[in-house]
């Protein structure tokens, strides 16, 4: 008791008066900003506690912190009262093909991967070469396309010999083996910059490997390239200019995993790891053609990640098919004790397998040709599915969108206060330093109330999904980003046709909490009967 007393001493003390910025018409203009109409005496009854509360917040701010200091508590998306569904399909193996080595090794830039570990494990290629493919690649469409922030060719091509000399001893770490790959320039590489595609963090070093890529490295795949991000990952515009879309170059490649999504879709690396938070991967894989997947909330650890959202950011594969977005997935995810939100949930990769009789959701709204729609659910009922109409609950999920701003401010809560905010590229109102600056202003009361409608959400989803085995919808479909993106569900990505400009269109296959297996069997049961992902950009 009297250490509590000791400790409580200085609350007890008379304070300082308040200064001159917290007078009543201070407070009475910022109650209003807030939606409040306080009186004279409520306002005067506020000023000592205002000025208390701001001297300890400069006592708090004095505490160092870096974007890696993550919150004294984690995001789950599974509530007492939901259940993760079993797995109990029956895999199909996943065969390597029978490939013979081009006579051209350039018409292996779209190839998948396992026609490269085919090729690799049969000695028709080495991994130096396809390293030195996908850099001279990189290197050659980047003043057209700007995706690409470093090249990491001494680490790739060091990576590469080693790896040759272990397939020649026989040696295979698995079905990544030899394959390049592309991060996302916010995945932490030690020794190799770290942009955050923004200025102030242009030359910036950090000393360790993202989990992701210490994952990759073990399996064998080569990273060779650090890939442009929208600044601080928002949008396609970064220090280096602004990504563009393979299809159309001309046209933005959308955001913020906008260089994974290029150099995919250029055929510049046969998989990338990107990041959403809110469409960062679902987005720019739509407008460049790409098959990706955002996984469930906590899949797949993100040490070493910059951090936007604590409750919303994932990292996910990017590739050109939901096959090979599959294999990588097997390889990243899982529980890493150095990130909380990381899950032990189990997860088993279901292979090329039949989906009949899986039951498939379908929203009636968001589609923009209905005859296209239709066209499409035919598709789905010939490989045998049933399907199902569903309606998504009514909440208003973009008033949540605070909880994202309130977090971003906090992680770059620095940025704003040394006034390195200027420095950023883009300097609208719907751009970081802007955004970063209103978030200030969130009352802790509204970020609350939110993750408590939040919850509500949560509950009206999952149970909207335990319906139906997978939910397919525009990619674009406004609600579904964010809904999907608050609640933590996974959501497959994939091509389906061309616009009349000659730009591809996508659909999204999203599924229950830990249920990426069905999302990405459906898509690549669909990719078999339909091919559309196998269409590339004009050279």
């Amino acid at each position: 008791m009297l250490a509590l007393l000791l400790a409580a001493l200085p609350l007890l003390q008379e304070p300082s008066p308040p200064p001159a910025s917290q007078a009543i018409d201070d407070l009475r203009a910022a109650a209003r900003v807030l939606g409040l109409e306080l009186t004279d005496a409520e306002l005067k009854l506020m000023t000592r506690t205002v000025a208390e509360q701001r001297d300890g917040y400069a006592e708090v701010r004095k505490v160092p912190l870096t974007n890696a200091d993550a919150l004294a508590f984690t995001f789950d998306p599974l509530l007492p009262g939901m259940n993760v569904r079993a797995n109990t399909l029956t895999a199909a193996p996943r065969e390597l093909p029978k490939v013979e080595r081009p006579a051209n090794l350039d018409d292996l830039a779209y190839a998948s991967i396992p026609t490269l570990g085919a090729l690799l494990r049969s000695k028709q290629v080495t991994c130096s070469e396809l390293v030195e493919l996908s850099l001279a690649r990189l290197a050659r469409l980047d003043p057209q396309l700007h995706h690409v922030v470093t090249l990491c060719s001494e680490r790739a091509r060091a990576q590469a010999k080693v790896l040759d000399a272990e397939l020649q001893q026989g040696k295979v770490r698995g079905p990544l083996h030899g394959i390049p790959w592309g991060a996302k320039d916010l995945l932490a590489t030690k020794g190799i910059r770290t942009t955050y595609g923004a200025k102030p963090f242009e030359a910036q070093l950090l000393d360790e490997d993202a989990a992701v890529v210490e994952r990759l490295d073990a399996a064998g795949a080569i990273l060779v390239a650090k890939l442009s991000l929208g600044e601080l990952a928002m949008g396609d515009g970064w220090f280096g200019g602004q990504t563009r879309n393979p299809w159309q170059p001309e046209q933005g490649s959308s955001g913020s995993s906008a260089g994974p999504a290029a150099a995919v879709a250029s055929g510049c690396v046969p998989f990338a790891i990107g990041s959403e938070t809110c469409g960062s991967i679902l987005s720019p894989s739509a407008r460049c053609g790409c098959s990706s997947l955002r996984p469930t909330f906590g899949r797949i650890s993100r040490h070493g990640a910059m951090a936007l959202s604590w409750t919303m950011d994932k990292l996910g594969p990017m590739a050109r098919s939901a096959a090979d977005a599959a294999i990588v997935f097997a390889v990243i995810q899982g529980h890493d004790p150095r990130d909380d939100s990381t899950t032990q949930q189990p997860h088993r990769d279901l292979g090329p397998i039949a989906v009949q009789g899986f039951r498939v959701g379908w929203l009636a709204d968001g589609w923009a040709d209905t005859k296209d729609r239709d066209a499409f659910l035919d598709e789905l009922r010939a490989l045998g599915c049933e399907l199902v109409p569903v309606t998504l609950p009514e909440l208003p999920y973009r008033a949540l969108m605070p909880i994202l701003l309130a977090e971003a401010a906090t992680a770059f809560d620095e940025l704003t206060r040394s006034g390195q905010d200027d420095l950023l590229a883009q300097q609208r109102a719907d751009s970081w330093p802007n955004a970063f600056r209103s978030a200030q202003l969130v009352p802790a009361v509204e970020y609350l109330r939110a993750s408590r409608v939040r919850r509500k959400a949560m509950l009206a989803f999952d149970a909207a999904l335990q319906q139906v085995d997978v939910l397919v919808h525009p990619t674009g479909h406004g609600t579904m980003l964010v809904l999907s993106n608050l609640t933590g569900q996974p959501a497959v990505c994939v091509p389906r046709g061309f616009r009349k400009d000659g730009t591809p269109r996508s659909v999204a296959f999203t599924a229950n909490l830990y249920d990426e297996a069905r999302a990405l069997a459906l898509a690549e049961a669909w990719q078999r009967s339909t091919h559309d992902h196998e269409q590339h950009p004009p050279r």
